[in-house]
């Protein structure tokens, strides 16, 4: 049983006529005779009584009529929501993000996104890179934002600015008022860091392995605000994106560029490779390359 049967039975039910239901489904009259006789041929039934200028549902017909406008209804509706799913005006987007991101780039970013398709919900989901890569490569995620390095042969990667981190000082820091500050001037430092699984601590150490020291670390968390407050009352220093800057607050860290060389962090966006993006994912895509 074919769909397209079931809407040249619907036709010829409605039009009372073959020749008008196949103008109606733009088929010619043979064909669309042929396929409800393959309808009937299937069911064992007759589904019309072929009159000289009118078909007439039988009996079997006129219980059969109803179940297949249920179904072409159906079959049309699920089309619909289909395509409004994927469309940019209506639909869900569902956005994966660092936490070391996320409450920095997203504001804007979806304030400018809802304004241009007020339609289409965004569904937030933030976590590390290690189960972004998972969430993604699930189709749980449409896009992922995240920070190299991103090695996955699995996914398409698109990189989409490079970003200082900054040196964090307490206040009262010896190193506040230094003009250059310069990797060496923190071998004998305390780091306070991201806690293992996020990449952003990942990052500071190894930017330290690189300038040949190893860092104390005396304390780790979670949150990029807390590491931040640890950090202004004392308890050591450490490496902020420059998007996390705590410029609205009355007690915050005091933020230096290191010299020779500043370390950075590369953001990413990534997807699946066996499924394109969708419009709206690659709405989204373009808004933040912009």
């Amino acid at each position: 049983m074919e769909l397209h049967q079931l809407r040249y039975m619907v036709a010829v039910a409605r039009t009372g006529n073959f020749s008008r239901a196949a103008q109606t489904c733009h088929v010619s009259q043979p064909s669309l005779s042929q396929q409800i006789q393959k309808l009937e041929d299937e069911l064992g039934e007759r589904l019309f009584d072929r009159l000289r200028r009118h078909a007439k549902l039988t009996q079997a017909g006129e219980r059969f009529l109803p179940r297949a406008v249920r179904i072409l209804e159906e079959m049309d509706a699920a089309t619909r929501e289909a395509r409004a799913a994927n469309d940019l005006d209506q639909g869900r987007i569902t956005v994966g993000v660092l936490p070391t991101i996320a409450p920095y780039l997203l504001p804007k970013l979806i304030a400018a996104f809802s304004a241009k398709y007020p339609g289409v919900q965004v569904v937030v989901h933030e976590d590390t890179t290690a189960r972004l890569r998972e969430l993604t490569a699930a189709c749980e995620v449409d896009i992922a934002i995240a920070s190299l390095p991103l090695q996955d042969e699995r996914f398409e990667v698109r990189e989409l600015f490079d970003e200082e981190l900054l040196l964090a000082l307490p206040t009262s820091h010896r190193l506040v008022n230094q003009k250059k500050i310069i990797p060496e001037d923190l071998l004998e430092e305390k780091f306070i860091l991201m806690k293992e699984g996020h990449c952003l601590g990942d990052q500071v150490l190894h930017f330290c392995h690189r300038q040949d020291f190893h860092p104390q670390v005396s304390c780790r968390s979670a949150q990029m605000e807390t590491v931040q407050s640890l950090v202004q009352s004392g308890m050591g220093i450490t490496l902020v994106p420059r998007m996390a800057l705590q410029e609205d607050r009355s007690v915050k860290p005091v933020y230096r560029s290191l010299s020779d060389p500043s370390p950075k962090r590369t953001i990413v966006a990534f997807w699946p490779k066996q499924r394109p993006l969708g419009k709206a994912a690659a709405a989204w895509l373009k808004l933040m390359e912009a």
